[in-house]
């Protein structure tokens, strides 16, 4: 077997130096596709030109990378930009004909992804369309997020278990009296694969058990949070509007409809494994093949949710990579200024907050200088936060 035979059967993990560089590249791109995309969200934008300026800079700037390497790899949008507005919870990426718009003081949710050899990095953010402070419930609901994310930050750890960082979060949530909303999966990454095996559950109830895991150096996670004002239970409004799929690897079924088999071998050719957005699609009778695909499970819908309208939801995702050094969160953007009604006040998220995310070396060397906003983020080297800067701890 040779030397590159042997690489193929090993898993590639970030005991590689190539791995993580290529996590890293694909994390930039995504920070930069997010910036471009918070800066299109003006009153008025039209939402699916926001979704595909978005989905196009990715597509871009990967095109960019490794053009000139002997074996082709595969590089490209891991998650099709997603802007959902108030109460919609997640995945909105609507199709070219939809004329929704942006308008001032929308609380808008992004959510994308990127990858680079199937390495893949996510992120998600919550930006209020106002200029000054944000205040009331939407930074309640927006500090509950993020001071959840940093809790997680800091307990997806070698050693730590799952189940400790859902408990965490509800916790967080609780505080700012907001929900966790159900149904979110904080998915392991894998090369070419956006939902691992392990999983951190975010609300933990008799319909939803995923297995006990403890995290483990050198594995990637997706943390995802969803936070909400009101009862934190996603429904499902209209069928219609779901618009993002992924091809189920292990499923197969002879379709009985031409229009079926057109768009289904048009998706095993352009998107074999990676979720992708209905409006990438050449054929415009997409639609109805979709049906038959996703009644067999050969495709599996990523649904739009809501809340009761009125509420507000706020989500943030980022991707961490757990080296031997500590975690190094690779996704975020900063937030807007935040003042919120609620103050973290609890002993326990305090401690959690107080916990550095680097792995101590003998003879405590220096912390880094935190950076300034606006620097670029390649990895974050995550400080103890403050509890009292009422979870608008800058991501930087």
């Amino acid at each position: 077997m040779s030397s590159d035979d042997e690489r193929e059967e090993r898993e590639l993990d970030l005991t590689s130096p190539e791995v993580v560089t290529k996590y890293k590249s694909a994390a930039e791109i995504v920070n930069k596709a997010l910036q471009l995309v918070i800066s299109e969200c003006k009153p008025k934008a039209k939402i699916v030109d926001i979704c595909e300026k978005g989905d196009s800079f990715i597509r871009e700037q990967t095109g960019n990378m490794y053009k000139n390497v002997k074996k082709k790899i595969e590089r490209g949008v891991a998650f099709p930009t997603c802007v959902s507005v108030n109460n919609t919870i997640c995945h909105f990426s609507p199709l070219a004909s939809d004329e929704l718009v942006l308008e001032e003081g929308d609380i808008v949710k992004i959510d994308l992804g990127c990858h680079i050899d199937g390495f893949i990095a996510v992120v998600g953010h919550t930006h209020a369309l106002q200029s000054g402070p944000v205040t009331g419930r939407a930074a309640d609901v927006i500090a509950a997020a993020n001071t959840a994310a940093e809790v997680a930050l800091r307990l997806v750890r070698p050693g730590k278990k799952n189940k400790d960082v859902t408990e965490a979060i509800q916790k967080v949530a609780a505080a700012y009296d907001c929900k966790i909303v159900e149904g979110v999966l904080s998915h392991q990454l894998k090369q070419f694969v956006i939902d691992g095996n392990k999983v951190i559950l975010s609300v933990s109830n008799p319909d939803t058990r995923v297995d006990d895991a403890e995290f483990e150096e050198n594995e990637v996670y997706a943390v995802d949070i969803v936070t909400s004002t009101g009862d934190g239970k996603p429904k499902l409004l209209d069928e219609k509007n779901t618009t993002i799929y992924k091809r189920a690897v292990d499923k197969n079924y002879h379709l009985k409809m031409k229009s079926s088999r057109f768009i289904f071998s048009e998706i095993n050719q352009k998107f074999p494994i990676m979720p992708f957005t209905a409006r990438a699609l050449e054929d415009k009778r997409a639609r109805l093949g979709l049906v038959e695909c996703v009644n067999h499970d050969l495709l599996q819908p990523y649904p739009v949710l809501h809340e009761k309208p009125g509420d507000y939801v706020a989500h943030i995702k980022f991707t961490v990579l757990l080296m031997p050094n500590g975690s190094d969160r690779i996704t975020s953007h900063s937030l807007q200024e935040l003042q919120p009604s609620k103050t973290i006040d609890d002993p326990e998220i305090k401690a959690w907050l107080a916990l550095g995310t680097k792995t101590k070396k003998k003879g405590g060397g220096k912390k880094k200088k935190a950076k300034k906003s606006g620097e670029k983020a390649e990895s974050t080297e995550a400080e103890p936060v403050d509890a009292t800067t009422n979870g608008a701890a800058a991501q930087e």
